[in-house]
């Protein structure tokens, strides 16, 4: 199982957020490289980014600096999500050198324009549904739709093959510490083929372990890393034997 150490930027510096409240900000310092190079230096193969700013439609200047300084530093591929919502940015970013981008609002409210950039982008797009009750949410977690999670997912394997993956949070696990939604998870593999990533609420190793036995493709882990309630060699040692 991949495990993707979470960067969450916000004007530039890392932080974390209780249930993406923005009201609710731990920082992490100034630089988000050295965060970066430490995960590296623990075995990290790769990197989930989020741009908190461009999520809710603030200047992401200086959260594109920080990314394309960690993109630099490390060398490692880097997936990204917040505020990817027209070609532009797309391009902007995988010039930037991000490997994968993470497509959340819009998948939802234009899936076709979402399944066209698949096709466009193959391989470079994965879907970023966040969960609230099972209802997507959007706009930086700002909104909830009245669509639910798998039939979101069933509608974008409907219409391209070239989607690269589902980022999967359930809100109300994310930065709670309380463990992923595995009910939640188990649903939506079974609804799916799309390689699925589970997020939010990773907290334990047997956490890890559990998601390694439910055959997840991979993980993302934020809070429990940044607070070390875990130690990223050891969730390694667990998900990539």
């Amino acid at each position: 199982m991949e495990i993707w150490p979470a960067i969450d930027l916000r004007h530039g510096k890392p932080v974390r957020l209780r249930q993406g409240d923005y009201e609710q900000q731990t920082t992490f310092g100034d630089d988000p490289v050295e965060f970066a190079q430490k995960w590296q230096a623990a075995g990290a193969k790769c990197l989930h980014l989020v741009d908190l700013d461009a999520a809710r439609g603030d200047d992401p200047a200086p959260n594109r600096a920080a990314v394309r300084r960690i993109v630099e530093a490390t060398g490692l591929p880097c997936q990204m999500g917040g505020g990817v919502r027209d070609q532009e940015t797309i391009e902007a970013l995988i010039e930037a050198g991000v490997a994968r981008l993470v497509v959340g609002s819009r998948a939802l409210k234009d899936p076709n324009w979402f399944t066209q950039m698949c096709d466009a982008f193959p391989g470079k797009l994965a879907a970023g549904i966040d969960a609230r009750n099972g209802l997507v949410a959007t706009q930086g977690w700002l909104e909830t739709s009245e669509v639910t999670a798998i039939e979101l997912a069933k509608t974008l394997r409907e219409q391209t093959a070239n989607i690269a993956a589902i980022i999967y949070t359930d809100i109300a696990k994310d930065g709670m510490m309380q463990g992923p939604n595995f009910e939640g998870l188990a649903e939506m593999a079974a609804a799916t083929d799309i390689p699925l990533v589970a997020s939010g609420g990773v907290t334990t190793y047997e956490d890890v372990q559990k998601l390694v036995e439910m055959k997840m493709p991979a993980a993302i882990i934020g809070r429990s890393l940044y607070d070390g309630v875990m130690d990223l060699q050891r969730v390694l040692e667990i998900a990539q034997p």
